[in-house]
């Protein structure tokens, strides 16, 4: 008798590559519901939380089915959030887009910003400096994945206080520039890039986080 797959919850929210997603989490071998239904997305094992666009737009829609309180209670109780894209940004303090300041999740502090490199948007593949003991990142620590944004978290501000464990902070430079690719912090993930659309080393990456949740 086969183990049972972990139940996954693709928060729909109105923006995101769900279906895209969805796909690639069957593939890494999670039982997958797309919904925006709170209990639900509260009930399973893991909650992926995509998104695609400007973070204001992202976090009127996220609010509308009471994402951000969704996340807040998931990691009140220990249970697992993987943030993608926009769905990294939208968990720190603020994003600033075109001068306009809107607040996000406030899981992490620090400031979604335009990135300073000559050629944005950042669009391609690219490698990452991973931190040595990533469970995310263990047997791709040196492949390249798919990155498409003109924002991101320049400056990681949380750091290591009073015993508790300092965050596992993924770096990737990009032309003179350099800005948060992924983190690591207890039963909350993220990466900036797109594990969906970065073929087998994505797909590596999205069996670990899935494995992490049986």
């Amino acid at each position: 008798m086969s183990p049972t797959k972990p139940s996954v919850a693709v928060l729909d929210y109105g923006t995101g590559n769900l279906r895209s997603a969805e796909r690639a989490l069957v593939r890494a071998g999670a039982q997958v519901e797309v919904t925006s239904d709170y209990d639900a997305a509260t009930e399973a094992d893991g909650l992926v939380v995509p998104g695609v666009g400007a973070f204001e737009a992202c976090m009127t829609g996220l609010r509308g089915v009471r994402g951000d309180r969704l996340i807040g209670r998931r990691l009140a109780g220990g249970r697992p959030v993987l943030g993608i894209c926009v769905g990294m940004q939208i968990l720190f303090d603020r994003g600033v887009e075109h001068g306009v300041e809107t607040e996000g999740c406030a899981e992490w502090p620090g400031t979604v910003e335009r990135l300073k490199a000559p050629i944005v948007p950042h669009m391609g593949w690219n490698v990452v400096e991973v931190p040595e003991g990533s469970t995310l990142f263990a047997g791709v620590e040196d492949e390249r994945f798919y990155f498409v944004h003109s924002y991101a978290v320049r400056e990681w501000e949380l750091h290591a206080t009073g015993g508790f464990r300092q965050p596992a902070v993924t770096w990737t430079p990009y032309d003179g520039d350099r800005f948060v690719a992924a983190v690591e912090n207890g039963p909350l993930c993220a990466t900036q890039f797109h594990p969906e659309k970065s073929g087998d080393a994505g797909a590596h990456l999205l069996a670990n986080w899935v494995g992490s949740l049986r």
